[in-house]
């Protein structure tokens, strides 16, 4: 096992490595005249070289790369080009509202796909034909579509719920609540439609099986061969949907956050790409990348405490 898991860890490692060279090298490749940016359109040429002699723009790119990879392995990512501010706090500040919609959303996801795609595999009938339904509904609405359906119907008509903004959960757990219910479920009707459908899909081919059978002859419960046995043979394919889905929810909070006016770093994302804040943009890459590897070393651990042969291979 833990042969295992290092063989994972430094695969997670060297492709964090290569992401970030690869998005260092492609943003400063691509981001034009970066001091013109920063210092504006008015400024004079000789405004425009000291600004990028004061960020280190006038040298080899390989000797940037090399400098801001030494500042990153340390946790200084560097400062903003345009507010100052040091880049490790403004993802460390926005970070937690992200997470939480991802996590909230998947954790729901996860609940409901689960109990959904179970109840219509083994009831079959009317409950599977109405699972199908709504997997297509679900597949088939956007979710910033979606989500602007919600503050309508639930927020500006009603004002049941908050229409925008975030509430920390030290200042009021009931309001931290309230503003996430519009913005999760916006997140996550896709995603549970996704995990619903691999979780039927899986249980219908394990619920085949002969050992399945066999299970039932020899009295145990219906509820014990599901849960106990068939299900956890299915796990593993939505596992991989939910990790899959995961990072898209991380993709998809971008707009979310937007709508809904919450401090993420789907709104540091878009800001910095548009102004072509580098040091923000490779911050928020670093990040991404270490959440996904995150995500897929957990899901290789539990795949290999569901089934030890993928420890072995």
């Amino acid at each position: 096992m833990l042969t295992f898991l290092l063989k994972r860890i430094a695969a997670g490692i060297v492709l964090v490595f290569v992401v970030s060279a690869l998005a260092f090298f492609l943003t400063r490749a691509s981001g034009g005249d970066i001091a013109r940016n920063v210092v504006g359109d008015t400024a004079t040429q000789q405004m425009v070289d000291a600004k990028a002699a004061e960020l280190g723009l006038d040298r080899p790119l390989l000797v940037q790369y090399v400098d801001w990879l030494g500042g990153a392995l340390q946790g200084d990512f560097g400062v903003s080009w345009f507010t100052g501010a040091p880049v490790a706090d403004a993802i460390t500040t926005r970070m937690p509202v992200t997470l939480t919609l991802a996590l909230l959303g998947t954790l729901c996801s996860a609940i409901l796909g689960i109990s959904l795609g179970t109840a219509a595999a083994v009831r079959g009938g009317w409950v599977d034909r109405l699972l199908q339904v709504l997997v297509i509904g679900g597949f088939a609405v956007p979710g910033f579509w979606l989500a602007l359906v919600l503050v309508t119907a639930l927020a500006l008509d009603t004002g049941w719920l908050p229409a925008t903004g975030w509430v920390p959960f030290s200042e009021s757990p009931t309001h931290w609540a309230r503003s996430l219910v519009l913005p999760v479920t916006a997140l996550t009707v896709g995603v549970t439609a996704a995990v619903a459908q691999q979780v039927r899909s899986g249980l219908v081919d394990v619920l085949q099986q002969d050992y399945v059978r066999s299970l039932r002859a020899r009295g145990l419960s219906p509820a014990n061969v599901v849960l106990r046995h068939a299900l956890r043979n299915a796990a593993p394919s939505a596992l991989t949907v939910l990790s899959l889905q995961f990072i898209q929810l991380l993709g998809g909070a971008v707009i979310i956050e937007r709508i809904f006016a919450l401090p993420g770093l789907g709104a540091l994302t878009l800001d910095s790409t548009t102004q072509g804040d580098v040091p923000t943009i490779m911050g928020v890459v670093v990040l991404t990348v270490f959440i996904v590897v995150g995500v897929n070393l957990v899901i290789d651990i539990v795949y290999g405490w569901l089934n030890p042969k993928v420890r072995i291979s």
